[in-house]
């Protein structure tokens, strides 16, 4: 497993619209401030991506993480080789009831578009008619599923109990990782867990509205005015505030 323990500050990351969002100057600060800082920074993907998507941009210019909680939490790996978290996966796979029972509950759903390029134990669809897929999600539920619909589009067929906040909870267990070493960051209501963990988060500004209206009330979720990586920046800063004690550098 990757080496986090001695770690100050372990930032958990959405990619799409948080990580990845914002001007190409907020992200090459966001970027080479942690490249810079690596010995007591650690970084973590949370996302709905999958893996080939992860090593596309890492191979670019955005800096690799120490692990990788993808596909809306149902894949985790260690971010130097993709290797399997054992202790965390087989979890995962205890709650999965499998693709082709979900794909047999749905029947003929007109309503949803299978995604192509998702990994991980889920089904994933784009859905149309909100209403439709609404009653297609109560099935699944109703049959030991989990669905995640956000941002107007998806549809996430999980495991029950399994989102990328529970999933987050269990690689930080495996890892014995404090939670107060923890920021998580977001923009879209399948991030939701990420705040409801109770760990100090920052929502970026360009977020969901419904995931802003969910979460409104949350005491540990700071909410940032800039977006993207901007908003991951701000929110860094101010949980760096709080550990100033630890004399880190570049603050």
């Amino acid at each position: 497993m990757p080496d986090l323990t001695q770690k100050h500050v372990v930032l958990a990351t959405d990619l799409d619209g948080t990580f990845l969002g914002g001007t190409p100057q907020q992200k090459d600060d966001l970027y080479n401030y942690i490249e810079q800082n690596r010995e007591w920074l650690g970084l973590v993907f949370v996302t709905g991506r999958d893996l080939d998507f992860i090593d596309e941009i890492t191979q670019k210019d955005v800096p690799r993480p120490d692990a990788v909680i993808g596909d809306v939490g149902t894949t985790v790996v260690s971010g130097i080789d993709f290797s399997p978290i054992d202790a965390v996966e087989s979890w995962i796979d205890e709650r999965w009831k499998g693709a082709d029972h979900a794909s047999r509950i749905l029947g003929d759903a007109p309503h949803l578009k299978l995604q192509e390029g998702f990994g991980g134990r889920r089904v994933s669809y784009f859905y149309e008619d909100e209403a439709a897929a609404k009653v297609s999600a109560e099935a699944l539920e109703a049959e030991g599923y989990d669905v995640l619909m956000s941002d107007g589009i998806y549809f996430d067929i999980l495991p029950r109990g399994v989102q990328k906040g529970p999933t987050l909870k269990q690689f930080i267990a495996a890892h014995d990782l404090p939670a107060q070493k923890i920021l998580v960051a977001g923009d879209t209501l399948n991030d939701r867990s990420l705040f409801e963990t109770g760990m100090d988060g920052v929502v970026v500004a360009n977020a969901e509205e419904a995931l802003l209206a969910s979460i409104s009330g949350l005491p540990n979720v700071h909410f940032s005015e800039f977006d993207g990586a901007g908003g991951v920046f701000d929110g860094l800063k101010r949980k760096l505030e709080f550990l100033a004690e630890l004399e880190l550098p570049n603050v």
